[in-house]
C-alpha cells in the first residue's frame, strides 16, 4: 500500500491490486480445449486453421467488448418515423452488426448447405465446432443464424421457393439494410409459430390464411413470439381451410413496400438480450405456402430438428465458457495460503463440473456426426431421430446449474455484471425453453417410441457397444425404463435423462477419454442421487481431470 499527497493538502491511499486473476483474453478458445481438438482431428487442414483463427477471435479483448456492448446496448423498436408513418424497424447497436458480420462470413447460417471439398462428409460437425466456439463469445446473435440455417430444410418441401431463396441464404455477406430481399447481398430468415393462447400447443393457433390469388395467401393474426424481427422473411404457421399450414412471409414486398408487419413490442427477456424477439400483428401479409397445405407442423419440424441441434451446441458452448472462467479464476486466486484450484473442495467442484461439460460437448458433437452420416448409415439415422430430443433436453437442461456453480467459484466477482458469467447465467435457460421445453422433448421421445420402437433397439445396441464393460447393465436399465414409459407417460423424463447420460458416457468411452469417461460412468450411471456439484470421492483424481480438460494457459 502506497500513501502520498494528492497536491491539495489531503492524504490519498492507493491500493495495489493483488490476488486477482489476469484477463482470460489474449488466449485461444480452440487451443485451450483438448476435447474439441480431438473431435476435430479428422477435419481438413484448412478447417483446423480456420478454427485456430476463430479460437483467437473468441478470446480477443475487442471481440469480448463487442459482446458486452451488444448486450448492454440492446435492440430498440421504432414503430413510426418522425412523420407518423409506420416504420416497424428494430435498431441494433453497431456491435451486434459486427458480430453478425463475422459469423455470417464464417458461414454459421449456411455452411451445411454448401458443397465444399474441405468440409465434405463432415459439414454438420465442422459447423458445430464453429458454432460451439462462437457461443462462448456471444450467444444471442446466433439465434437468427440458427433459424436461417434451419429454414432451408423446410423450404425443401417447396422446390420453387427453395430455388429462389437458397442462393440468397448461401451468400456469406451480411446485409442489414431495410430493403426487399431480392435487392440485398444476403438475407436471414426467422420463424413465427407461438401464439399467446397456445404456446407449445401450436395447433391452437388462430392466425388465418386466405387465398389471395397467384398461389399467394393473406396472413392475418397475432404472433406472441416472432424472432428475429429484422429477418427478411419468416416461416409462419397459419390456419388455411385445409388446416394448419406453413407459409414463407417476406417482411417487405418485392418492391420494398410494407407487407403488413405491425410490431407491437420487443420482449423484455431475462437474457438473450442482444437478440430481439418481438410480438407482431399480421395485417394481410402476403405469404407463400411451404409444403402441403394442412401439414404445416410436419413441414416446419424439418426446420425445428436442426434448431434443436444448435440449442445443444450453444448450451455446451456456454457451459464451456463459464467453466473456463471459473478454472482460470481458481488457478490465479490464493486463499488460505494456496491456490484456490488446489483446495480439495474446489478441485472436486471444478472436476465434477468438467465431467458434465465434457459429456455435454461430446454428446452434442455425436449428434452432429449422426446428422452427417444419417443418409448412409442406418444406425446414425436411428440416433438422429431418437436422440435429437434427448440431447436437446439434457444438455440444455444442465446449463443453468453449471453456469451458476461456475459463478459461485468466483464468488462476488462472478455475480457482478462486469464478469461475463452474469450474462452467461441469464443466457443459460433460453435453449431449454426455445424449440420445445423439457416436457415437449420427453413427449417427443415417447412419440418415437410408440411409432418406431425398433429405432431404440439400434440406439441401445450402439450404446452397449461403445460402453464396453458397462454396456450390458446400462442397457438393461434403459430397457426397463422403456417398458415403464410404455404404460406411464409421466416417467418420460426419467427415460430421457437416462438415455442422455448413457449415450454421453458411451461417447466419452468411444473417444478414449480415460479417467474422464471412468469418472462420468461411475458417478452418473452408477452413482446415487445428487443435487449439487463437488460430490466426487477420492478415487477420482480431481486435479488431473481439470488439467486434462482445461490445460493451464500461458
Amino acid at each position: 500500500m502506497a500513501v502520498g499527497c494528492n497536491g491539495k493538502g489531503r492524504t490519498c491511499v492507493n491500493h495495489e491490486v493483488t490476488n486477482q486473476p489476469p484477463p482470460l483474453s489474449g488466449t485461444n478458445a480452440w487451443r485451450a480445449d483438448p476435447l474439441l481438438i480431438q473431435l476435430g482431428e479428422d477435419f481438413s487442414a484448412s478447417v483446423r486453421k480456420d478454427l485456430e483463427m476463430l479460437g483467437r477471435f473468441v478470446r480477443n479483448a475487442e471481440a469480448q467488448d463487442l459482446a458486452r456492448l451488444a448486450n448492454t446496448q440492446g435492440p430498440a423498436l421504432k414503430t413510426h418515423d418522425r412523420y407518423g408513418r409506420r416504420a416497424d424497424l428494430v435498431e441494433y447497436h453497431p456491435a451486434y452488426h459486427a458480430l453478425m458480420r463475422r459469423s455470417v462470413g464464417a458461414g454459421l447460417h449456411c455452411s451445411v448447405w454448401e458443397d465444399t471439398e474441405a468440409e465434405k462428409g463432415r459439414r454438420h460437425q465442422v459447423r458445430a465446432a464453429r458454432f460451439y466456439l462462437t457461443a462462448q463469445l456471444e450467444a444471442g446473435h446466433l439465434c437468427p443464424l440458427t433459424m436461417t440455417n434451419a429454414s432451408l430444410a423446410a423450404l425443401l418441401a417447396s422446390p420453387d421457393l427453395f430455388r429462389v431463396w437458397a442462393p440468397r441464404v448461401l451468400s456469406r455477406k451480411y446485409d442489414h439494410a431495410n430493403r426487399a430481399a431480392g435487392q440485398k447481398q444476403g438475407v436471414t430468415l426467422g420463424m413465427g409459430m407461438t401464439e399467446k393462447q397456445g404456446g407449445t400447443d401450436v395447433r391452437a393457433n388462430t392466425t388465418a390464411a386466405e387465398p389471395a390469388g397467384n398461389g399467394l395467401y393473406r396472413i392475418t393474426g397475432h404472433k406472441w413470439f416472432l424472432s428475429a424481427p429484422m429477418s427478411d422473411a419468416f416461416l409462419v404457421l397459419a390456419q388455411a381451410k385445409e388446416g394448419l399450414s406453413c407459409f414463407l412471409v417476406p417482411r417487405l414486398g418485392e418492391d420494398g413496400s410494407d407487407n403488413g408487419f405491425r410490431f407491437q413490442r420487443l420482449k423484455d427477456k431475462l437474457g438473450n438480450r442482444s437478440n430481439a424477439s418481438s410480438e407482431v400483428e399480421f395485417d394481410g401479409a402476403l405469404g407463400h405456402p411451404v409444403g402441403e397445405l394442412g401439414h404445416g407442423i410436419r413441414t416446419i419440424m424439418d426446420m425445428v430438428t436442426l434448431t434443436r441441434l444448435d440449442c445443444a451446441l450453444g448450451s455446451a458452448g456456454l457451459m464451456r465458457a463459464a467453466l473456463a472462467e471459473a478454472v482460470h479464476h481458481a488457478r490465479h486466486r490464493r486463499v488460505f495460503g494456496a491456490r484456490l484450484a488446489e483446495q480439495p473442495l474446489m478441485a472436486r467442484v471444478l472436476a465434477d463440473l468438467a465431467l458434465d461439460v465434457a459429456a455435454a460437448t461430446a454428446l452434442s458433437f455425436r449428434l452432429a456426426r449422426a446428422f452427417d452420416e444419417a443418409a448412409t448409415n442406418r444406425s446414425d439415422a436411428a440416433f438422429t431421430r431418437v436422440m435429437t430430443p434427448v440431447v436437446k433436453y439434457w444438455v440444455c437442461k444442465i446449463a443453468p446449474a453449471v453456469a451458476y456453480e461456475a459463478m459461485e467459484c468466483l464468488g462476488g466477482n462472478g455475480y457482478v455484471e462486469e464478469a461475463p458469467l452474469a450474462r452467461i447465467y441469464r443466457e443459460a435457460p433460453v435453449n431449454a425453453i426455445w424449440e420445445g421445453s423439457g416436457n415437449v422433448m420427453a413427449l417427443d421421445v415417447l412419440r418415437v417410441l410408440a411409432r418406431s420402437p425398433a429405432l431404440f433397439d439400434e440406439v441401445l445396441a450402439q450404446i452397449e457397444t461403445d460402453l464396453g464393460e458397462a454396456g450390458r447393465g446400462t442397457v438393461e436399465v434403459l430397457k426397463a425404463a422403456i417398458r415403464v414409459c410404455q404404460s406411464d407417460e409421466g416417467t418420460a423424463r426419467i427415460l430421457t435423462e437416462q438415455l442422455a447420460l448413457a449415450a454421453a458416457a458411451a461417447e466419452l468411452r468411444r473417444l478414449g477419454a480415460g479417467r474422464v469417461a471412468d469418472a462420468f460412468i461411475e458417478t452418473r450411471l452408477a452413482g446415487q442421487w445428487r443435487a449439487t456439484y463437488g460430490m466426487l470421492d477420492a478415487r477420482h483424481d480431481a486435479a488431473a481431470i481439470v488439467e486434462m480438460l482445461y490445460p493451464e494457459e500461458g
